[in-house]
């Protein structure tokens, strides 16, 4: 029996988004009979909220700021692995069709398949572009688009990736493999043919506190970024709108592409579907995604059809906190490849026999700036963030921090972060994520992230925390050297101090 997985992808899909997710308003039947037939997670958290960041971390197993992708159109450095060189050197057949946005490109890609891949399932947006006619490009490119009746479901860049996989599927249904199928939709311009460009006409959110956030006791960037929405009322923030029906439909359209790949896949294959961030859709007054762990742009949806379904694990519900850093690990894990000790999330394939095991007490998020190839965007937004799964705390390195109990604060609006009631769990939260910092060699550390307003007992240290702390990639590289004696190190993290007494 073959080893499969056949992960699949879209690009800024809000976790409620999703009709299994609990808006029956969601037309999405594919997905949420996957969710039916598996696991659906409550509190999966992506890495950063920006397409290249988070994807960074789903195919390295390492943070953004480890991998190097702190920002879009920035490339995976020549000494980070991805999951498909991994897989690809230890015999198994890796493919990937669609969106990639890590190779240092803008928008669109290079277009160029990268090492470990299978050349022939390579599609990135670059390519399909180059199908095109210059005049067909630039209508690609308008949301208008949608409603012309020439620009058919095939012209699309989710059929065509659709396409991509099912020849793959057919050509390779007798194998071991891990098929990534990534789309670019329901991301603007949101083309859709009908009845998709029309299924949403007239929607709006329904009310809720989100809707009604000042944001007076939130970061000053928060405010600018809310820009002329800042005064709306909740009625004009939710009101509707031709983009708005045209994302939703165009969510809905992909959901029914996902469905024509799925018809060829297995029953005994692995399916995972995530997405790689989601839209703050004027919650708290905000557009798109920056530098925030609100769950609207963080909390995306992650579902799991196991290869074995139990009792047990179909149509179960996880509670438990997750992280798209542990999709490379567990990857890995599945294929019975050793997990290498530089990778800093974990396997989560027990959980997916298990649902009831927790494999995370906490989980992380970052936020260092939103692209290379724009200037606004706020620019520099530093922030760090961590989750046990109630209380999220975010720590904004140049402005104030957050703290918010999803549990009394589901929406949250209400910013405990200056709280004495919540004085031991702010704090709690905050050493741990101080030392994931340290020990994943966050190039971004010191000590201005211990020492903030209501941190009364830390004190600012040049030393920080006084380690060294140099990689350990020893699957691909020589141990790394010693400064102080030129030989291989012995110990990967050993204290400055003590060096710096001999000296």
């Amino acid at each position: 029996m073959p080893r499969q997985i056949v992960f699949i992808m879209t690009d800024t899909t809000r976790k409620d988004m999703l009709g299994c997710y609990g808006d029956s308003r969601m037309q999405t039947p594919v997905l949420d009979a996957l969710a039916a037939d598996g696991i659906r997670y409550e509190r999966a958290y992506c890495a950063q909220p920006v397409c290249g960041p988070a994807r960074s971390a789903l195919f390295t197993g390492t943070a953004p700021h480890t991998n190097g992708v702190v920002t879009n159109s920035v490339p995976l450095g020549m000494n980070v692995k991805t999951l498909g060189q991994r897989l690809t050197d230890n015999g198994v057949l890796a493919a990937y069709t669609g969106k990639w946005h890590l190779d240092g490109g803008d928008y669109f890609g290079l277009g160029v398949c990268p090492e470990g891949w299978h050349e022939g399932t390579w599609y990135e947006m670059h390519n399909w572009l180059a199908e095109l006619t210059e005049e067909e490009r630039r209508r690609s490119r308008s949301s208008e688009t949608a409603y012309d009746e020439d620009w058919t479901r095939e012209m699309t860049y989710a059929h065509r990736v659709s396409g991509k996989a099912i020849e793959f599927l057919q050509d390779h249904g007798d194998e071991d493999f891990f098929l990534v199928v990534s789309y670019d939709e329901p991301h603007g311009p949101c083309i859709c043919p009908p009845p998709y460009n029309r299924m949403y006409d007239g929607f709006r959110f329904d009310d809720s506190p989100a809707f009604h956030d000042s944001l007076e006791e939130k970061p000053f960037y928060q405010r600018l970024w809310a820009g002329s929405d800042l005064h709306k009322s909740s009625a004009e923030l939710r009101a509707p709108s031709s983009m708005l029906s045209l994302f939703l439909g165009c969510n809905s359209f992909v959901d029914d592409e996902i469905g024509r790949v799925l018809a060829h896949v297995g029953d005994d294959a692995m399916i995972i579907f995530t997405s790689d961030h989601g839209d703050m859709l004027a919650s708290h007054r905000l557009q798109a995604k920056n530098a925030a762990f609100y769950d609207e742009i963080t909390n995306i949806p992650f579902i799991v059809r196991p290869a074995r379904r139990t009792d047990k694990n179909r149509g179960a519900v996880v509670r438990h906190a997750a992280s798209h850093i542990d999709v490379t690990p567990t990857v890995l894990d599945f294929f019975s490849i050793p997990i290498p000790k530089l990778l800093e999330g974990r396997s989560m394939l027990a959980q997916f026999d298990d649902p009831s095991l927790c494999i995370n007490e906490h989980v992380f998020c970052e936020f260092t700036r939103y692209e290379i190839d724009h200037d606004g965007f706020g620019g520099l937004q530093m922030m760090r963030s961590v989750t046990d799964g109630r209380y999220k705390l975010s720590i904004h390195l140049l402005d104030s921090d957050e703290l918010y109990d999803l549990e009394s604060d589901p929406h949250e609006v209400v910013n405990l972060i200056n709280s004495a009631d919540h004085e031991v769990i702010r704090n709690a939260l905050h050493d741990r994520l101080l030392s994931r910092m340290d020990e994943t060699r966050d190039l971004y550390r010191g000590y201005q992230w211990a020492v903030r307003p209501w941190r009364s007992d830390l004190s600012p240290s040049w030393q920080n925390s006084g380690y060294t702390r140099q990689r350990e990639n020893e699957e691909y590289e020589e141990r790394q050297w010693d400064y102080d004696t030129g030989l291989p190190m012995e110990e990967a993290v050993r204290s400055k101090l003590l060096y710096d007494v001999k000296r």
